[in-house]
């Protein structure tokens, strides 16, 4: 399978899944807003998310992916096939003693990354941090089961398996939702998380099973394949930790800005990470079994990298600068038109709209980042986006916290402000970690990346557009918030697509 063509389906798989978060999204404001009850439930799955994070989807793709497709390239099936049994194996035994550690130390997880909260709010996040731990660690064996496809060029069912766990949730929340209170409905949606993640992991084990009848689980160490996981394993672990412990910063500064503040980024970032899962992760993920996958000379494994990262690089510039163009001009018409009604207020909206222009600043760079990275994990390089994550992290807390903080008293403005100027200083932390991975990847195997001329081209057209589709939400001042929504992303695509068609056609049949 060409790697356009996997990134196409990836990218259909994450279109899915991420239309069916953004409707969970949608119900949960409408019966929550912005509220302490929404603050807990933001919490409560951003930390048992580090689970998730530290042995899911991101570190298999750097450790195990690039293992096993090559031994399958090599034609060792066997071996393969049970290196991967293994590998379940082992992830099994560890997501469950993870678990049960982390429900028996809850309440000083929560006390850790969300200081702010106190009496009732802090007891309602234990609680439902407790409920959805054990959903996380089946959604652990459920990355496994996307490194299996993916190695496979199997792309379409393993990054649209998300839509039964958002589904599910949906579904309880319409259910039980009228009527409850709002502590009723976040724990709804905490049993309801645990129940989508079983469906979520069992809807592709019947593909994993046929296409890799070898597997063989048993945790074993014998096997060079798996001390070879492990190995990477180790150092990916800690590179996904470091940036896990960004994230929990970000979380531990919002939940001291204000009331509402962590429910606001958790909203914004639900919408920022659409064109980062899309148009980053959709051409990463395909291009990563394919550049494990080169083998012959030094010089022509170099050359097939190189025109790989470029031809990423400008599928991923095409589709993600014009995003960030979007979030800085039009985030308050997106977040009104994707969670207005209910408890959800214009006024959250504009709050959604400081976070997403924030995040604007280092869309490009985190989506970019991403294609680097797994051209280094495919090179066996696991160190080096382990040494470029600490930078990023250590760039976002020395700036994240002044930047919430201070910011808006020196501005006179409203603290909830902080949450965008947290979301900027992330994102040019993003840039001192893109820098250091095109510059070690440039050493490796000479230069790549999107020319100047052609990325300053595409945000001149991108903010043209913007502007456009501003000036075309005027004329519908009063119409319902979903209409100028839609309204200004068909204007913002009018103007932008047919332009760059004509003005860079390459880049318009990049994808």
């Amino acid at each position: 399978m060409r790697s356009g063509a996997g990134a196409r389906l990836v990218a259909a798989g994450i279109f899915l899944s991420r239309l069916t978060g953004l409707v969970r999204q949608k119900v949960f404001a409408f019966f929550l807003g912005d509220g302490l009850a929404a603050d807990a439930l933001s919490a409560a799955f951003r930390i048992p998310n580090l689970l998730q994070n530290l042995l899911g989807e991101g570190v298999l793709s750097a450790s195990f992916i690039p293992v096993y497709a090559r031994l399958r390239a090599e034609g060792r099936t066997e071996e393969a096939g049970r290196v991967a049994g293994a590998v379940a194996s082992i992830l099994a035994l560890t997501s469950l003693v993870v678990v049960s550690i982390g429900i028996t130390f809850t309440p000083a997880l929560v006390d850790l990354i969300t200081p702010g909260f106190a009496g009732a709010q802090r007891a309602l996040t234990i609680q439902l941090v407790r409920l959805v731990f054990p959903g996380i660690g089946i959604l652990v064996l459920s990355a496994w089961c996307l490194g299996v496809l993916n190695s496979h060029r199997r792309f379409f069912l393993s990054y649209v398996s998300p839509v039964v766990w958002n589904g599910a949730m949906i579904a309880a929340v319409l259910f039980f939702g009228p009527g409850a209170s709002s502590d009723d409905v976040v724990v709804t949606i905490a049993w309801a998380s645990v129940v989508g993640s079983a469906l979520q992991c069992l809807i592709q084990v019947p593909s994993v099973l046929r296409l890799d009848p070898g597997l063989r689980f048993a945790p074993s160490l014998v096997l060079t394949g798996v001390r070879d996981v492990l190995r990477r394993f180790g150092v990916v672990v800690l590179g996904r930790g470091v940036v896990q412990i960004s994230g929990f910063i970000d979380t531990a500064i919002a939940s001291l800005v204000s009331v509402g503040s962590v429910a606001t980024l958790q909203y914004a970032q639900v919408i920022s990470l659409l064109p980062v899962s899309l148009f980053g992760m959709s051409v990463s993920a395909s291009e990563l079994p394919a550049m494990a996958s080169e083998v012959g000379e030094v010089s022509q494994v170099a050359a097939a990298l190189r025109q790989r990262l470029d031809r990423g690089l400008q599928r991923i510039a095409y589709f993600v600068i014009p995003s960030a163009a979007a979030f800085l001009l039009l985030g308050g018409v997106l977040a009104a038109g994707l969670y207005e009604g209910g408890a959800f207020s214009r006024q959250s909206a504009v709050w959604v709209w400081g976070a997403l222009a924030g995040s604007a600043v280092g869309l490009l760079a985190s989506t970019m980042g991403r294609l680097y990275a797994s051209g280094l994990y495919a090179l066996g390089d696991t160190t080096t986006p382990l040494r470029a994550a600490v930078v990023r992290v250590v760039l976002a807390a020395s700036t994240g916290w002044w930047a919430a903080r201070e910011i808006p008293s020196l501005l006179g403005i409203d603290a909830r402000w902080g949450v965008g100027m947290l979301t900027a200083a992330a994102g040019i932390a993003a840039w001192g970690e893109f820098l250091w991975l095109r510059r070690v990847m440039t050493n490796r195997i000479g230069r790549t990346g999107v020319p100047l001329t052609r990325v300053l081209t595409l945000w001149a057209i991108a903010l043209l557009a913007g502007l456009a589709a501003v000036g075309g939400t005027r004329l519908f001042p009063s119409q319902p918030a979903w209409l100028v929504a839609a309204v200004a992303v068909a204007i913002f695509a009018a103007v932008y697509l047919p332009t760059t068609r004509h003005l860079l056609p390459s880049d318009a049949r990049a994808p």
